[in-house]
């Protein structure tokens, strides 16, 4: 199976087109010096999230083939890829692009847009992990992993052969891409509890509900008591009887 993935590969770039996207979005074979060895997916919790496009992740672990002759694997010989692909590529970029920047506030990361392995894309290094970030389509792609203080380019090719980069120059300083922001949260109202029901001022039918009066202000010792402004049925007060 290995060997026509191989075969199949090398006929696409042979006739000058790109290799094909994977089924389960990752690589699932080695690439060069970097050894396929673990998959996971899908995962519904992605970090990219865009309003209303429904998502889910696909990731793919790497090792050095000097790591496995050593038998032993650190942090530099290891690389992640994730892979997220969406139902539409609605607000993808967009979304993308928000992300980066909010991580470029965080005093903790550094946020850069270059180019690497031919294709625009975004690096984000801090707090002891390394990133490579890049919208595609359908597709958000992120290669790097922790305790790295860089991302390999022979790591970033392959995935960029498979997933063009829709990244537009000045992300981080020009204008959002187009797409659909968020949408506003409302808060829901509980359910009716009639043992203990909720009064609503502003949708009520006059005719069948009268608010309660506005509770009058005590009076001083020098003003007779006065009533309730909103009550029509309280008496006026008695005028004081003069001396006689």
């Amino acid at each position: 199976m290995r060997v026509l993935l191989v075969l199949y590969v090398f006929t696409a770039l042979a006739c000058g087109g790109r290799p094909p996207i994977p089924r389960r979005g990752v690589v699932e074979a080695d690439l060069g010096m970097w050894k396929f060895r673990r998959f996971q997916g899908p995962l519904l919790d992605v970090e990219v999230w865009v309003a209303g496009n429904k998502a889910q992740a696909y990731s793919a672990s790497y090792v050095t083939a000097d790591a496995e002759k050593r038998g032993h694997i650190e942090d530099k010989d290891l690389v992640n890829v994730f892979v997220t692909q969406y139902d539409a590529p609605d607000g993808i970029v967009r979304a993308t692009v928000r992300l980066a920047r909010r991580l470029a506030q965080d005093g903790g990361y550094r946020v850069e847009e270059d180019q690497i392995a031919g294709a625009r894309a975004l690096t984000i290094t801090g707090r002891g992990e390394a990133w490579v970030l890049w919208p595609s389509k359908q597709h958000v792609v992120k290669v790097g992993g922790r305790g790295r203080s860089d991302v390999p380019r022979s790591m970033v090719a392959p995935y960029v052969d498979r997933y063009p980069s829709q990244l537009p120059g000045g992300a981080l300083e020009g204008p959002l891409p187009p797409g659909p922001d968020e949408a506003p949260r409302t808060l829901d109202k509980p359910a009716y509890d009639p043992a203990s029901p909720r009064p609503d001022a502003d949708h009520y039918d006059p005719g069948k509900v009268v608010l309660p009066a506005h509770a009058a202000p005590p009076p001083s010792d020098d003003a007779p008591a006065r009533p309730a402004i909103d009550d029509p049925k309280a008496k006026p007060p008695r005028k004081p009887r003069r001396a006689k």
